[in-house]
């Protein structure tokens, strides 16, 4: 090895000279020089206090309570108002899946240990609450295939969280700069949509999960629950800059939600926004689907087609 252990330094090399009276410890003339006041050098930074993992962990965790508590009154529901209250649960969820990032990047305590922790909290507020909420309203009326559905949508939200949590760990050293696109539909999206369809039921004059309705939430279910698993790139809005593009895009999206709460109800926006979101991902899929496909077979980079770093699909 070439470095050796510190009290084997000078081995060998004839007998130490001896410190003078005058000098103290480390004042010899082998001992470093003090340095000025007025260095350059950057002192580290202070790491962050413990106590400030905490707040962040703390947030993730009333998001676990929001699913729980949803999945308490899905459970035993016996009025329309029980299910709204346990679909506005869920998009409390939502709001605190959103601060507990913004914090913990705000204090600098981002950890393993709370990536993970987010992801089995989204499994519980976004896997586990909404495919309960939608069966108890009406999938229950279909039978083994309303069970089928609504385990189908945890599953794929569970393969959906494991398949982002190990493109995070692979490739987040590797990538600095945050990724324009997402591989598969975020697990918040497809439950924004049964959580909306529930909440706006009523308002279109629907009985609360009626027989006529369960075929159509069944298939909204399942066509959510593949697009979760699939390879489909969404954007996930992370580089958007100031300019007439986006102020274009930002003004038809007010315009059309605003047309839509006054034509129908509120609630049909959320339907609406996450399924232009939707249709935007697939439309720029099969837009570059020619280019991927006049790739050459062995070609490594006709499966990632451009994908930025950390996003490439499993």
């Amino acid at each position: 090895m070439s470095e050796r252990h510190p009290a084997a330094r000078g081995a060998g090399a004839g007998p130490r000279r001896p410190v003078s009276a005058g000098h103290g410890a480390g004042q010899g003339p082998e001992a470093p020089s003090e340095r000025p006041r007025g260095s350059s050098a950057r002192r580290p930074r202070p790491a962050p206090r413990s106590s400030l993992y905490l707040l962040p962990n703390l947030i993730t965790l009333s998001s676990v309570f929001c699913g729980f508590d949803s999945v308490r009154l899905s459970a035993s529901a016996r009025s329309d108002d029980d299910f709204q209250r346990a679909a506005l649960l869920i998009l409390f969820a939502m709001v605190s899946d959103t601060l507990d990032g913004r914090v913990a990047r705000m204090t600098r305590t981002q950890s393993a240990f709370g990536l993970q922790l987010d992801s089995l909290a989204d499994l519980v507020s976004f896997g586990v609450a909404p495919s309960v909420l939608v069966y108890q309203w009406s999938l229950h009326r279909l039978g083994l295939p309303g069970v089928l559905a609504g385990f189908v949508f945890t599953a794929c939200g569970a393969l959906r969280l494991a398949r982002f949590n190990v493109l995070a760990t692979r490739d987040g050293a590797r990538s600095a700069s945050p990724p324009r696109y997402i591989v598969g539909l975020p697990v918040t999206g497809a439950a924004g949509i049964l959580v909306a369809i529930v909440m706006t039921h009523r308002a279109a004059a629907g009985q609360p999960g009626g027989a006529g309705a369960a075929p159509a939430v069944l298939a909204t279910t399942l066509l959510l629950s593949l697009l979760m698993v699939s390879t489909i790139r969404f954007r996930s809005f992370k580089d958007l800059r100031l300019d007439a593009r986006t102020a274009l895009f930002a003004a038809l999206a007010l315009g059309s939600s605003a047309l839509i709460s006054a034509r129908w109800a509120p609630g049909f926006v959320v339907v609406w926004l996450i399924s232009a979101y939707i249709l935007l991902g697939v439309v720029e899929s099969l837009w570059r689907l020619p280019a991927r496909r006049r790739r050459a077979p062995g070609d490594p980079a006709a499966a990632l087609d451009g994908c930025p770093r950390g996003e490439e699909p499993l």
